[in-house]
């Protein structure tokens, strides 16, 4: 078998690796009316994701009509509470996700996740779905003191997960302004939470299932 290209491949969370819309989204509008607010439609949700939890909730009052940091602050525990009780309830990997995975260690390469997720989160999901030691490293949010789109929590994913060559797969204009930053090839899927048009996110290869990935990741490093 030919040498695969990249030693490190880490993937964004949200979106990415998994449809957690359905859970977020219910713990948005669990917290929205506990604050007394409607609630925000799960397809509007999806293009709210990818900043963390705090500003989630902040994007939803917003949809709601309001702009006020103190309600964010007041709302933030109750949105936590809800959504650690049911992380991963109705959440579900995307098709063909979990064998590519598989194929990729198989060919000796570490996976890494780097989400903006708080890092307790991400770990509490990847527990709950059954993933825990499929990766060798998970960066969240906080767990380098700044998030994405700066590239320290990314460079900190390749770094703890092996270092050596490595591509950054996601699925937003987060992501991949991330990769541009580290200077890190990326594959972005046209699936997943965007806040535009897939082909606009400027990633260097735009993928539509996940039995697409690892030949574009061939491709890329070829």
């Amino acid at each position: 078998m030919i040498a695969f290209p990249f030693d490190v491949v880490a993937f964004d969370l949200d979106g990415t690796l998994a449809d957690t819309a359905p859970d977020l989204t219910a713990a948005l509008n669990h917290t929205l009316e506990r604050l007394g607010f409607p609630i925000v439609p799960a397809e509007d949700v999806r293009h709210m994701v990818g900043h963390g939890a705090k500003a989630l909730l902040r994007k939803g009052l917003i949809a709601a009509g309001v702009e006020d940091e103190a309600l964010v602050e007041r709302g933030f525990p109750i949105f936590l509470e809800h959504y650690e009780a049911h992380i991963a309830d109705e959440s579900f990997a995307f098709p063909g996700c979990e064998a590519t995975l598989d194929r990729l260690a198989a060919r000796g390469v570490a996976l890494a996740i780097c989400t903006n997720k708080l890092e307790s989160l991400a770990r509490r999901f990847v527990k709950e779905i059954g993933w825990d030691r499929r990766f060798a490293v998970i960066i969240g949010g906080d767990t380098v003191g700044v998030s994405k789109p700066d590239p320290a929590p990314l460079l900190a994913a390749i770094a703890r997960a092996g270092g050596g060559r490595a591509a950054f797969v996601g699925d937003s204009i987060t992501d991949t302004t991330t990769a541009l930053a580290a200077a890190i090839p990326c594959v972005a899927l046209s699936f997943g939470f965007h806040d535009r048009p897939p082909t606009e996110l400027g990633a260097d290869v735009l993928i539509d299932h996940y039995d697409e990935l690892i030949p574009a990741l061939e491709r890329l490093g070829g």
